[in-house]
């Protein structure tokens, strides 16, 4: 589980500027190793802006299952 976490967190990292740069952020919950799927919470202006599900799914998901091969699914918290 370390190791998946530490490509979570890679990934995490790589988008985490382009997120904070429009005043928002996001922050691991959980990984749940069984069905791949990782949860996030968005903060900031994350939490209001009316297109976070489409930057959590077209964004974030989309680099996190390319990059981590145990994802199958991000979810928002």
């Amino acid at each position: 589980m370390d190791t998946l976490r530490t490509e979570i967190d890679a990934v995490l990292e790589s988008i985490r500027p382009a997120i904070q740069a429009d005043g928002g952020d996001v922050e691991f919950v959980s990984f749940n190793k069984e069905s791949g799927v990782v949860q996030l919470r968005l903060l900031g202006a994350c939490e209001s802006c009316p297109i976070s599900m489409r930057t959590l799914k077209e964004g974030i998901e989309k680099r996190m299952r390319q990059r981590v091969v145990a994802v199958t699914e991000v979810q928002a918290v």
